[in-house]
């Protein structure tokens, strides 16, 4: 069990939840489902007890199980509901709640088991899109919000890209089908967020292109001498936190100017700080992209 957050606001099961404190504090009071501890202040704090129930609870709960029947169930046998439910459909609420609770629990034994049991079921891709991409999506939110912290959003992170490595590596034996283009895949200076990038590299080599993956903080002089090495190169980049919103402009147009100006080649960008930006102003030959198959799809 770690150390580093084991105890929960009722606040951070909202978030955690997606059920609203207000009815998760009528749930505790009138069916006594949860037994919270008080602070010295007096105020309500869960443990990671109460957070792995409260998740079975939620999944029974969207499956249209009325709160009244759950509490009757007992808390031994709502995990075994919940077991029965997931093996009778196809539902990744509690795939989310598995991973949910891998990263707040640090259980990398957990995270394989649910990813092997989704494998026995869904390609790697798919597993990608349909699971991975919603629980990266709550796992930003969560941290934005304070809910979790730096070292479990790393962790998680960390087991993700292993699976997408092991993946890309699979591929990446295979000599390239599709010679039309060079995809060249970097973050630029200061961007370190490589996640969404590494699965890039993957959908480029699946379809038999040539990539070269860059990673993080790539400084774009760094990048002329794959111009002078390659025809119709396509960079491709991740703009999740830099450059900011006050120098991207700037930073498009010095790309441009250095490296695809007068040339067949082109950039293709993706991430969170494109909405800062108005995309009918960018530069020739530079192309933006707002989701991972959007981007795929023009492959």
């Amino acid at each position: 069990m770690n150390n580093v957050k084991s105890n929960f606001s009722i606040k951070d099961l909202e978030n955690l939840s997606g059920i609203k404190a207000h009815t998760i504090r009528i749930w505790e009071k009138r069916y006594n489902l949860f037994q919270p501890n008080r602070t010295d202040t007096n105020i309500r704090c869960y443990d990671l007890e109460n957070l792995q129930k409260l998740l079975n609870v939620t999944f029974l709960y969207n499956n249209g199980y009325k709160i009244s029947k759950i509490s009757q169930l007992g808390e031994d046998k709502i995990p075994g509901v919940v077991r029965n439910l997931v093996s009778e459909q196809s539902d990744n609420g509690h795939v989310l709640n598995s991973f949910k609770m891998s990263m707040m629990n640090f259980d990398q034994a957990l995270f394989f088991k649910t990813y092997n049991a989704l494998l026995k079921e869904k390609s790697f891709r798919e597993i990608f899109y349909e699971d991975f991409i919603p629980f990266l999506n709550e796992v930003g939110l969560l941290w934005q919000t304070d809910t979790i912290k730096p070292s479990h959003e790393h962790f998680i992170c960390a087991l993700i890209k292993q699976k997408i490595l092991v993946n890309t590596e699979k591929l990446q034996f295979s000599t390239p089908t599709n010679n039309s283009k060079t995809f060249v895949l970097y973050l630029p200076d200061n961007e370190i967020h490589e996640l969404g990038l590494m699965f890039l590299n993957y959908e480029i080599l699946s379809k038999g292109y040539q990539a070269i993956f860059l990673g993080q903080s790539i400084p774009i002089f760094s990048l002329k001498d794959l111009i002078r090495l390659y025809d119709n190169v396509v960079f491709v980049s991740y703009f999740t936190v830099q450059p900011d919103k006050e120098n991207i402009m700037l930073y498009l147009k010095d790309f441009h100017d250095l490296l695809l100006k007068n040339t067949t080649s082109e950039l293709w960008i993706l991430g969170k700080m494109l909405q800062e930006i108005n995309q009918k102003d960018l530069p020739k030959n530079v192309v933006a992209f707002s989701q991972i198959d959007q981007l795929v799809q023009n492959l």
